[in-house]
């Protein structure tokens, strides 16, 4: 069967949502020291069922097209090269001898591609391999789920009984008992060393399922040891992650960091030389503060760590560029920076800008790579060159001429200047003024600075709407100040600065106020129950994975501890949950809501839309049939929607409801379910 696109080929058609849907995406990027130059790139396979991966080798010129390396069914994904210019990567590929198959595992094996030669499977276990990282000898650093009470040698025939015997029992004795969309209880992260000739060692024989649950770690250059995020419970339902040290000889376990004021040392990095670690230090939200994040670096000779000043930039993600310098990208006012910050005092230079950054990767020779995306184009492979604009690589995935045009806009709230992304079409002129729709965004801690590939504005724009994305209070790249504004998520604020904000937009001739939509999901699907309760002044809202009873929420989210730390028993507060509350506004909501929700999701349970819409659908008094709200139900998505022939049908589903209430017209919503 032929694709129905190729992942080489451009994309410029936003009318057709099919098309759009199986657009190849550049999911990382990786250079060798010497500067070879290698991306991950995905695309839907035929059916639409998942995402396909390969990798693809760019030139580092930018001049020559991109080169596939891989060619298996089963896709290869997350590629990082080691200092002799091999790479490895994960793949599901089965080793040609078949001598590990146990008939049960499906999991990703650790692949090795020589500078010169074929791949050979380099190591595998039961479980799925994650690498964290590679040594300069070239022993790899990774980690596993392993069944409890199993090791790695046993592990294959215990799970082939426990599925066989269909048993899915899980005996919790604590918290935390789920992450974003699994569930935790049975199986245990490990971390292992993967040796240059195969041999596997657990380093963490004795891990239950607390400690390296979403665990972050790194080898030092020499092998010598591992340093990694080391998770354990306390009191009232938390847990707390410091960073221990791992011997690679003897295996033994040391106290490295404490997080002494309850919060959390994650993502530890170490240093070319292996003489520093930079980390990332959370604190915990409180009633008063929201969590903050603050780079550290700390040296292994006693001397006190140093925090980076980065201003306003929420950082997301550092690499060490040198001994001592660390690049650091992350949010900024809409958009993005990448700084280098010097490992010796903690001062920030900017080296690039206009754009979100990640992938950070860099030569020998202190050349840097990294993924570029902003709201124009998806995350394209660039050559950061000082202060010019970065220089991007061809590789799949373009996209061309969008049906509209980008603008900043901005206003002030209460002395405080609030601003966002107007997305027009350029058909929309006074004559034919163009429908308007409010995006906002989740989290609340995020920003509207990426393209998205399921809450694109551009597919909108393309049947004829305006598409405002602000930034109001608790968004990301506006320093602490902005994420402590209007906390704890006050939805009052929030809609406040988004309302002015829009207001000031649709007073453009070109664009119709009278027709309008408002759309969000997480926390903006929260702040679109809150809106639908009290105002009627849009034509149709749609809400995805969406908070509706609070006191329900903080309690079934798997980030329980820090929503019931932040706002605390309904009992005790009683007067935040009614105020904030979704459904205490139940009786005021009288505009069309469509609500769209996985089953998977953990992050926000279905149960707040299932019960959302038990109380929309119980008082609606008219005729049954008359009654405008809908309720999208995915039964094997999570809390994003990551199948794309989901994706598709959302988006389908989405702005069809939006045209039958906005615009008065078809098609209508239920003709692209099936």
């Amino acid at each position: 069967m032929q694709e129905k696109m190729k992942p080489e080929e451009p994309y410029s058609i936003f009318g057709d949502i099919d098309a759009f849907g199986r657009v190849a995406r550049v999911e990382s990027v990786v250079v060798s020291p010497s500067g070879r130059v290698v991306a991950e790139v995905r695309w839907p396979d035929n059916a639409g069922a998942k995402l396909k991966s390969s990798l693809w080798e760019l030139d580092p010129l930018g001049l020559a097209p991109a080169k596939r390396l891989t060619f298996s069914a089963e896709g290869e994904r997350a590629p990082r090269f080691c200092r002799d210019g091999s790479l490895v990567f994960v793949s599901k590929r089965t080793p040609g001898d078949n001598s590990t198959d146990d008939g049960v595992s499906d999991g990703t094996s650790v692949w090795l591609l020589p500078a010169y030669g074929e791949a050979r499977a380099l190591a595998r276990v039961a479980g799925d391999l994650t690498v964290h990282g590679v040594a300069d000898d070239g022993t790899i650093l990774a980690s596993t789920s392993v069944l409890l009470g199993s090791t790695l040698e046993s592990d294959f025939a215990r799970r082939r009984e426990r599925r066989e015997a269909e048993r899915s029992i899980i005996l919790h004795t604590g918290m935390p008992i789920r992450r974003y969309d699994y569930e935790l209880g049975w199986f245990s992260t490990h971390l292992v060393l993967i040796h240059t000739d195969g041999r596997v060692v657990d380093l963490t024989p004795d891990a239950d399922a607390v400690p390296l649950v979403g665990a972050t770690a790194d080898i030092s250059p020499d092998g010598r040891r591992v340093v990694t995020s080391w998770t354990q419970r306390v009191t009232n339902a938390a847990t707390r992650s410091d960073l221990v040290l791992i011997d690679t000889e003897s295996l033994e376990r040391s106290p490295y960091l404490a997080c002494d004021d309850g919060g959390d040392l994650t993502d530890p990095v170490f240093s070319p030389d292996g003489g520093r670690v930079a980390f990332t230090r959370r604190t915990r939200p409180t009633p008063i503060d929201p969590q903050y994040g603050f780079l550290e670096i700390r040296s292994f000779d006693g001397a006190e760590p140093v925090v980076a000043d980065v201003g306003d930039v929420t950082v997301k993600e550092y690499r060490w560029l040198s001994d001592d310098t660390v690049l650091a990208a992350g949010d900024l006012h809409s958009s993005g920076a990448v700084l280098a910050v010097c490992a010796s005092d903690g001062t920030a230079q900017q080296l690039a800008a206009k754009g979100v950054f990640s992938s950070l990767s860099a030569t020998s020779a202190g050349e840097i790579f990294a993924l570029r995306n902003n709201l124009l184009t998806p995350s394209r492979p660039v050559r950061l060159r000082g202060a010019d604009v970065p220089l991007e690589l061809p590789a799949p995935g373009r996209v061309g001429e969008l049906p509209g045009t980008l603008e900043r806009v901005e206003t002030e709230v209460d002395g405080v200047r609030v601003g966002g992304w107007l997305c027009r079409p350029t058909s929309a002129q006074p004559s034919d003024p163009a429908p308007a729709m409010l995006w906002i965004h989740g989290g609340p801690h995020t920003s509207y600075n990426t393209w998205g590939w399921r809450w694109n504005p551009w597919l909108a724009v393309a049947r004829g709407y305006a598409v405002l994305m602000p930034d109001p209070a608790m968004s990301t790249g506006y320093g602490h100040a902005g994420l402590k504004r209007g906390w704890p998520r006050q939805p009052d604020i929030v809609f406040r600065e988004c309302e002015e904000l829009f207001d000031q937009v649709i007073r453009r001739a070109e664009i119709d106020h009278t027709r309008t939509a408002m759309l969000g999901g997480s926390f903006g699907g929260f702040m679109a129950n809150w809106i639908a309760g009290h105002t009627d002044r849009f034509d149709a809202i749609v809400s995805h994975a969406s908070l509706w009873a609070l006191d329900q929420q903080h309690r079934t989210t798997d980030m329980a501890t820090d929503k019931m730390r932040a706002h605390g028993h309904e009992a005790e507060n009683a007067d935040w949950y009614r105020k904030y509350s979704p459904n205490y506004s139940l009786a005021n909501v009288t505009t069309p809501m469509l609500i769209t929700h996985g089953n998977q999701d953990y992050r926000v349970h279905v149960s707040e839309s299932l019960r959302m819409w038990w109380d929309l659908v119980a008082s609606w008094d008219g005729a049954p049939e008359t009654m405008p709200h809908r309720f999208l139900q995915m039964t094997n998505e999570n809390h994003a929607v990551s199948r794309p022939s989901n994706t598709t049908a959302w988006i389908h589903i989405v702005l069809a409801f939006c045209d039958q209430h906005v615009l008065g017209r078809g098609p209508n919503p239920e003709e692209f379910v099936g």
